[in-house]
């Protein structure tokens, strides 16, 4: 087992949610301390790229003549792995016909693949995972998003106890990263970007500063950290933990708060947001940030598409 040395992966494991959320509570006067000084200061923010996760021609055609930078897509629909190399190189040509660039993938891992728990076995994972990597970096994308709920949330304990061991877990899946970055340490593009998960979501990384442990730790340029605003609203994560992520943040994700729909699908939630984008102009960010969201019926997808990219820029004013 790999032994981790970083008292960052030790607060990682240790810390619980009551705790955390007190923490992130008391850290709301500088939030609101650090965006008004962004105004007061006019701090000017590099160029944020906006993307929404859509797969169809017509539907990305859209959001280019709505002033979308790139979209995202399914890292196995893809990159299918257990197609050969006649397929991707059609693919390739396909992927390469798209309005818009394919900047970021998410879907990583399928559930099928156990990288916790007692029965986890990640040799087979990795064989999956660097070749979408490999593919990826091909095509030019920049962040493979690392969500993978299914996969890595932890199947009760390593002990016979009724709850699972987070801490074993969380090595596990720290292990997996390790040795994912060093099998593709080759490539010079893509990124794996850890995701944190609300806590009904997912029973390990929850949090921006648990994968930022993490990254640190393993310290590779294949490995980043994503933050997902809506997760971070939803799990009370501060808007401060975006400025603590600094360099380390490679790709952001944004839904409306609670009902997962388009940002701007409720006006009234607009706001709420509005920490998060003053903390991304705090860091300088020049990546992307994509609606990984509900858009309402296919119809409407235009009208709305237009909502959220005037939303997300309204915020960065």
């Amino acid at each position: 087992m790999t032994s981790f040395k970083s008292s960052g992966l030790r607060l990682c494991l240790g810390v619980n949610r009551r705790e955390f959320i007190a923490g992130a509570i008391a850290s709301a006067a500088s939030v609101s301390a650090f965006s008004s000084s962004a105004s007061a200061n006019g701090t000017s923010a590099k160029k944020i790229l906006f993307g929404a996760c859509r797969d169809s021609v017509a539907d990305v055609t859209i959001m280019r003549d709505l002033g979308y930078d790139f979209w995202e897509w399914n890292a196995g629909f893809a990159f299918d792995p257990s197609k050969d190399d006649a397929w991707w190189q059609t693919q390739k040509e396909e992927i390469a016909k798209r309005p818009l660039p394919l900047r970021s993938c998410n879907g990583f891992i399928p559930g099928r693949f156990r990288l916790t728990g007692p029965n986890a076995d990640h040799s087979k994972a990795l064989d999956y995972a660097e070749t979408i990597l490999r593919r990826a970096d091909e095509v030019g994308v920049e962040t493979v998003v690392f969500g993978s709920g299914g996969a890595r949330n932890v199947p009760g304990d390593f002990t016979g106890n009724p709850w699972p061991n987070i801490e074993e877990g969380t090595r596990q899946y720290a292990d997996f990263c390790r040795a994912l970055t060093n099998r593709v340490a080759d490539l010079k593009k893509v990124k794996v970007v850890i995701e944190p998960l609300r806590p009904n979501e997912s029973n390990i990384i929850n949090y921006v500063f648990q994968g930022l442990a993490i990254c640190r730790e393993i310290n590779s340029p294949r490995l980043m950290q994503l933050a997902d605003i809506f997760h971070m609203m939803m799990g009370g994560d501060s808007a401060s933990a975006i400025v603590d992520a600094g360099s380390l943040l490679a790709h952001c994700h944004i839904a409306d708060y609670k009902t997962r729909m388009f940002p701007g699908f409720d006006p009234a939630e607009t706001e709420r947001m509005r920490p998060y984008f003053a903390a991304l102009k705090e860091i300088g960010y020049a990546g992307g940030v994509s609606c990984e969201c509900s858009w309402g019926a296919a119809k409407d997808f235009s009208k709305n598409a237009s909502i959220a990219i005037a939303t997300m820029k309204g915020l960065m004013a």
